[in-house]
């Protein structure tokens, strides 16, 4: 992997900002430091990074609130940093978009591992060797719902429905099996990558927002289990019709 990355790191601790800094670029990962929100997004406007390492308690707008902005628009590795060690804090990151949450204080050398790995997933994930089934057809239909896995596009009842990668490719793992019910830890691998190290309540947070998207997607909870693709609508795909 060419390590030749724009990592952000958004702190106002000035200390801890040159600190991370100064391990990644030990790395050759080229940085930038932020003091505020408000400078990051800005950053994000005009010359966005390859990655973020985010504060949570910033002046002004908050990393949870520039992490909901940041996502809503792309799915670049987020990774939020914060004194704050309560589960809800974390689920709450995880819920807005964060790949991974560290604790304050934390080892500079962890987070450079876990940035590391996150760039190794994500660029595995958008190339040509994610998870998903290698040879995907042409199109993908179950009930209201199309995908055009070549185009990494969706459509529901003929209209067009913007996804991040993550969420395109859950939801294609999904309607290439309809019906079968997946694990939590299953679709973590399929999705994330089998080194993921995080909560598995990461799969019901991106279901949670694919659902927003797509008001009434035919994915339904397993109870004890995990989560299925209901077909209701017995489409197939062009290349099973093909084969009629």
């Amino acid at each position: 992997m060419n390590n030749n990355y724009l990592i952000a790191v958004v702190d106002d601790d000035l200390n801890i900002r040159n600190l991370v800094e100064a391990f990644l670029q030990k790395e050759n990962y080229r940085t930038v430091g932020l003091g505020s929100a408000e400078e990051a997004w800005e950053l994000w406007r005009n010359s966005p990074p390859d990655m973020w390492v985010l504060d949570i308690m910033l002046p002004g707008m908050d990393g949870y609130e520039l992490c909901r902005r940041i996502r809503s628009e792309a799915e670049v590795p987020i990774i939020m940093i914060s004194a704050r060690d309560n589960e809800v804090d974390k689920i709450l990151g995880l819920e807005l978009g964060s790949d991974d949450y560290l604790v304050k204080p934390f080892s500079p050398r962890e987070l450079v591992a876990r940035i590391k790995r996150q760039l190794q997933r994500w660029y595995k994930m958008n190339g040509t060797e994610g998870h998903a089934v290698a040879a995907s057809p042409v199109s993908i239909e179950i009930g209201r719902l199309q995908l055009l896995p070549e185009e990494r596009r969706v459509f529901w009842q003929g209209e067009e429905v913007d996804l991040t990668s993550k969420e395109f490719t859950m939801l294609q793992v999904f309607a290439e099996n309809p019906n079968r019910a997946f694990t939590r830890d299953e679709l973590l691998t399929y999705v994330w990558g089998d080194d993921y190290f995080g909560s598995d309540r990461a799969v019901d947070h991106l279901i949670k927002r694919m659902r927003k998207k797509i008001g009434h997607l035919p994915i339904e909870a397993v109870w004890g289990h995990g989560y299925r693709m209901r077909n209701d609508g017995g489409g197939r795909s062009d290349e099973a019709r093909s084969s009629d």
